[in-house]
Formats: C-alpha cells, sequence, structure tokens
C-alpha cells in the first residue's frame, strides 16, 4: 500500500504523506471518543485505560459475518443468458427512486453489522439511499434464499433495462449485500447475483466502485471453481472491469491472470473468448504483460493460435505480448515469427482482422531486433510481406512496408514519430480510431453487454 501510495503521489505530482506520530493519533482517538460519549453512553475511562482496552479486542473482519446459508465473500460475477431468471416478467417501466441522505453508525450489537458498516464507511460514508434501494436489500439481505433468489432475479431484471438506474444502484450497501451471494452454494442466486454485477459494471462510474469494493478476489474464484454458466459471468465481469484503465493492475496483482489463462480452454466458446479479450485489456499495463511471460503463456497462445482455438482473440493479446522486451524474447524462443508467416503463407485466416492482426504480431517482434531479421528470412517472410502490401488491407500493407525496411536495415531501427527509440506501441494505449498503437486490432464485437 506504501509503495502503491508514492507511485500515486509521483505520477499526479501530489506531495507524498508524511505519517503521523504516535501521539497525534492518541490525541484524535481520544477527541473522536469523547464526542461519541453523548451518543454511545461511553463511560468515563482515562486516555491510557482506552487505549489499553484496544489489544483486548477480537480483531475485526470486514468480509462479513458468515450465516447459516454460507460465508459471505467479495467477488465479481458476470452473465450472459436469461436462463437463470426465476421469476417471470420484468417491469415495464424504470423503479422511481426516491434518495435521501442516510448516516452509518457501529451502534449495532451485532458482529455482522460491525462488518457491513465497516464496508460501508470504507466505500463512502456520504452515500445516499432510496426507498427502492431499501426494498432490494430486504431482500437480499434476507435470511431466507427464497426471499434471496427473489431479490436477486428483479436486481438483475432491472440493472438490465436501464443505465440510470445501474448507476443509482450501484451503492455501497448494495454492492456488501452481494457478498455473500455471489459465493451463494444456491447456484440460481450465484448465477444471478454474478449477472446483475456484470449489469452494474456496465457503466463507467461504476467500475471503480465495484472494483474497490472487495468483490475481485470472490470473482476469480468464481472463474476457478464455478459453475458453467457462472465462470462464464465471471469473465465478463472481469472483462468489464479491466476495461477501466486504473482497474488493470488491482486485477492482475489479485491473481486474475492464471484462471484466465485456464479458461481459454474452456468448453463454452463465449467464456473463451471473453477471458481472452479480458487477457488483452490486462495486458495493456507492462506489469500484467511480464506476469504472463513468467506464467508460460507465451507457448500456451502459440499453441493454441496453431489449433485455430480463438485465433483473432489471441492474436491480439500477442501483440501485446510482443511489446515488452521479455515477450519478444519468449515468443522468439518459441518460433512464433515462422508460425505467423507460415499461417499467414498458408491463408489459415479466415477474416480480415486476424490477418491484420497477425501481421501487426510480427511488426511488434520486429522492434529493435537483429534476431527477428534472420528467424524472419529464415520463415521466407519477406515473400509473403510483399503479397500483403500488395493485396492487402491498407492496414496490413502499413505494417508490412514497416517489417520489410526494419529487415533491410542494420542495427535498431525507429519509425518516424518514435520519441528516444521509443515506439508508439511500446508506449502502449489506444488510438483515438480504436486500433492498438503498433499491435491488433479491436474486433466490434468486442464489448459487454447487459444480462
Amino acid at each position: 500500500m506504501k509503495k502503491t501510495i508514492l507511485h500515486w503521489c509521483e505520477k499526479s505530482g501530489a506531495r507524498n504523506p508524511q505519517a503521523p506520530d504516535y501521539s497525534s493519533v492518541e490525541r484524535l482517538v481520544s477527541a473522536l471518543l469523547e464526542q461519541e460519549k453523548p451518543r454511545t453512553g461511553i463511560r468515563d475511562l482515562s486516555d491510557r485505560d482506552l487505549l489499553e482496552g484496544v489489544s483486548d479486542l477480537p480483531s475485526m473482519n470486514f468480509s462479513h459475518a458468515a450465516t447459516e446459508y454460507g460465508r459471505r465473500p467479495e467477488h465479481f460475477y458476470t452473465s450472459s443468458s436469461e436462463e437463470s431468471v426465476i421469476v417471470g416478467g420484468s417491469p415495464g417501466t424504470p423503479l422511481p427512486f426516491t434518495i435521501r441522505p442516510v448516516r452509518y453508525s457501529f451502534s449495532s450489537s451485532s458482529s455482522e453489522n460491525v462488518g457491513n458498516n465497516a464496508l460501508i464507511q470504507a466505500l463512502g460514508p456520504n452515500s445516499s439511499i432510496g426507498e427502492e434501494e431499501n426494498k432490494f436489500l430486504a431482500k437480499l439481505e434476507s435470511p431466507d434464499v427464497f426471499e434471496q433468489e427473489e431479490g436477486i432475479v428483479s436486481l438483475r431484471k432491472v440493472t438490465k433495462a436501464d443505465e440510470n438506474i445501474r448507476v443509482s444502484l450501484c451503492t455501497p450497501r448494495i454492492l456488501s449485500s452481494l457478498h455473500s451471494l455471489v459465493t451463494s452454494r444456491y447456484p440460481k442466486v450465484q448465477i444471478n447475483a454474478v449477472a446483475s454485477l456484470v449489469n452494474l459494471s456496465l457503466e463507467k462510474p461504476n467500475k471503480l466502485k465495484i472494483a474497490r469494493s472487495g468483490l475481485v478476489p470472490h470473482l476469480i474464484d468464481a472463474l476457478k471453481g464455478g459453475h458453467t454458466e457462472t465462470q462464464e459471468h465471471a469473465a465478463e465481469a472481469l472483462f468489464s472491469l479491466a476495461l477501466e484503465d486504473d482497474n488493470r493492475m488491482a486485477i492482475g496483482f489479485l491473481g486474475a491472470m492464471p484462471p484466465l489463462l485456464y479458461a481459454l480452454r474452456s468448453e463454452n466458446e463465449r467464456t473463451r473468448d471473453v477471458s481472452a479479450l479480458c487477457l488483452y485489456n490486462l495486458t495493456m499495463i507492462q506489469s500484467n504483460r511480464v506476469k504472463l511471460v513468467k506464467l508460460g503463456a507465451v507457448t500456451t497462445l502459440l499453441s493454441m493460435v496453431k489449433s485455430r482455438n480463438s485465433t483473432n482473440w489471441l492474436l491480439l493479446i500477442l501483440c501485446n505480448i510482443a511489446v515488452c522486451q521479455e515477450g519478444r524474447s519468449a515468443m522468439l524462443d518459441a518460433d512464433a515469427v515462422g508460425l505467423l508467416v507460415g499461417m499467414l503463407r498458408e491463408k489459415e485466416l479466415d477474416s480480415e482482422s486476424a490477418r491484420e492482426n497477425c501481421v501487426a504480431a510480427l511488426y511488434a517482434l520486429s522492434y529493435g531486433s537483429m534476431r527477428f531479421k534472420g528467424l524472419a528470412k529464415e520463415a521466407g517472410a519477406m515473400e509473403v510481406l510483399r503479397e500483403i502490401i500488395e493485396r492487402g488491407s491498407e492496414r496490413a500493407r502499413e505494417k508490412a512496408k514497416k517489417i520489410l525496411e526494419r529487415m533491410r536495415t542494420r542495427g535498431r531501427s525507429v519509425d518516424d514519430g518514435d520519441r528516444g527509440g521509443e515506439s508508439s506501441f511500446e508506449r502502449g494505449g489506444l488510438s483515438s480510431t480504436g486500433y492498438r498503437m503498433g499491435g491488433g486490432r479491436i474486433p466490434s464485437s468486442a464489448n459487454t453487454m447487459p444480462f
């Protein structure tokens, strides 16, 4: 956390925060306790008694108390079908919302309420709550599984219908109540809870809220071992969250890469495709590219490309991996050049975008690599690239010309517009046209829909 804070300060130009001294903390705690006395009836104690009493308290569990229906976790899911909607009919019109402020306190004697309130305060102590939110919460937090199921199905339907409702209902209390439902042992409850989270995550303002609510680790668990439909929805939710730049590092750090890589071999086509798109978005940042290389993903991805399994999506990931030095080395070691050139020569790619992404991967591999030149010549790349220049799409022709230029020059080449020897694709990011700079083209079908 300290490193993250210091990194943020450096990136944003803010001053590094200084840790307060112990005496300041002691005075602050004492002052807050004095303010609480009239409301909570805390008896008069000395500062020493109060501070010594802290060590006798049990540690607080912020992950919500367990109930007889199973523990309450913090994770995230996606949903892509209507099969699991149990209650028939959907509301004909959006529900009205009357918003009023509410205060959250720790006055409850229940350990579960203490945990819930702690999470709510962490998410946003000034959150607003409306009557409709209370109606949902009454069912979502009910100990009766049937009530939970009815409430989560209703939430799924409502959040599918209207983007304004999705924003209004993405509150700390709703997210807190979903913790127990997305890890429920009842499949219908779990599937619909994950579907609701996907719907909520579609709105940009909600993506950071959901990621910071503690749901991502549970989403990763669901992707590892949930019901088939739950796994599909979990991949969809991670993909939706990974569209937000500020979420990518956290999702990678929390361990999403291995299960996503494993999900590429799922029997469910939608799960495979969405997992690949999620990995593509996660590898837009350097730390996640390196993580994927260290997992041995290059060999796995190339073997799947060779077997024509979700080829277009996988080529997008390879384009990103080839951006970093570690990725280029691993791909050259695995004979990626021979494989990609061979696929272009044999015309094994079934779409123009796949061919463009194949050329883009070769373009990324060619950056600053003398080794690439030898491997490309050995694979007969010059003949294939000339054919692309004659008959390929405009974008493929542009990349093919640059690759040939690099092959003809000695030493490290720098394209026009590169700064300080760093190419645009090494800087990463998306251009305004929806193309990855120096990398693969994002297909128009790469989006998330409400479920």
